[in-house]
């Protein structure tokens, strides 16, 4: 039989620890209920559902990657514009959805390629650190999401600046300040840690350029930095808006007063609808499955995507929020709300009789 994830022999636990007042939490919780349904489900499926389909899409974005640097070396503008816009999309699922599912250890069951795979995703083609990657957004995020001073994706506010700035010209510096967000992490970390962070994220961005200059022709080093960081760039104001869209401007709980995990994340979760663009390059755990990724987040994105539908089903006859809205709906929440949102401090929800 096939081994039960560590994350749901832990999720077990935390559903029959014991209550306040002494009494032991029955067994057949809500959370239990919706987990064994997901796990059959998971039982039944295939590799190629469970992980196939998902390594097959970061395949094709590698193999997108030779015909791009060639491309831009044609001195026709279609063609260097097609060569801009493969590689573009090609660096965006690589760096979002791959980064994202090797955050998470779903490109693999062994431990060793899950290692592996974090640092070749998050460090290599990421520029970032593999080790904060993991700190911020599994034991921080995953686990404490919308608790205030924890997990209340507060790393992705900036209240100095102007709504406008920051929600379309901003994003656009995401490729210069990632690695300097990576150096400032590894300050304090083991000498061996900090020399591969900073030898792995050098490779990855030597790599690109030196591609660019030797491949694609790039005559001036000045000119290929240019289309390196534009191309690494261009998705970054749709990455910035799925973070935020998501969490902020949910409920909010205190760290004293977390209700039970299905329902932090039936209220502190929003999926947004399918979107034939987004889907494949940022993956379904980060778009219209989020909900269900933060209630399994050891799924892979396809996984939570086939999983969709018993948990919403679940969650509407339990008559539990499933959150969902519009791209469009959200950035007009935001450019609106911006301040509320934004700058000032969340209000605190409660949920009576379940905190």
């Amino acid at each position: 039989m096939e081994n039960v994830p560590q994350e749901w022999r832990m999720r077990r636990r935390e559903e029959m620890m014991v209550k306040s007042g002494g009494e032991e939490v029955d067994k057949e919780t809500l959370m239990m209920e919706l987990t064994k349904l997901v796990q059959e489900m998971v039982r039944e499926s295939s590799w190629w559902e469970k992980r196939g389909i998902d390594c097959s899409i970061l395949t094709a974005a590698f193999l997108c990657l030779p015909p791009a640097f060639m491309l831009l070396s044609s001195s026709h503008i279609l063609g260097f514009s097609a060569g801009w816009i493969l590689m573009a999309v090609a660096h965006a699922v690589i760096t979002v959805k791959g980064t994202h599912l090797a955050s998470h250890g779903a490109l693999s069951e062994s431990q060793t390629w899950s290692r592996f795979w974090a640092v070749f995703f998050i460090e290599i083609c990421g520029s970032f650190s593999a080790r904060a990657g993991v700190q911020g957004h599994i034991k921080m995020h995953h686990a404490y999401t919308n608790v205030v001073g924890l997990g209340d994706s507060s790393v992705w506010k900036v209240p100095f600046l102007p709504r406008s700035v920051y929600l379309f010209i901003a994003p656009l510096t995401l490729p210069l300040i990632t690695p300097l967000v990576a150096l400032a992490h590894i300050r304090g970390q083991s000498f061996v840690v900090i020399s591969r962070t900073v030898l792995m994220v050098a490779l990855g961005l030597f790599s690109h350029f030196w591609l660019l200059v030797h491949v694609s022709g790039f005559r001036s080093p000045i000119t290929a930095l240019l289309c390196m960081f534009t191309c690494r760039a261009a998705f970054s104001v749709p990455y910035i808006h799925v973070n935020i869209f998501q969490h902020i401007g949910l409920p909010m709980f205190l760290p004293t007063r977390r209700p039970k995990r299905i329902y932090q994340m039936s209220h502190g979760v929003l999926n947004l609808p399918r979107n034939p663009l987004l889907d494949w390059i940022f993956g379904h755990s980060l778009i219209n499955c989020h909900v269900e990724h933060h209630l399994f987040p050891f799924l892979s994105d396809n996984m939570c995507l086939k999983v969709k539908p018993v948990v919403s089903k679940f969650l509407s006859e339990k008559q539990l929020p499933y959150q969902e809205d519009t791209y469009l709906s959200r950035l007009s929440v935001f450019f609106h709300r911006y301040q509320e949102l934004m700058v000032f401090a969340p209000p605190i929800t409660e949920l009576v009789g379940v905190q």
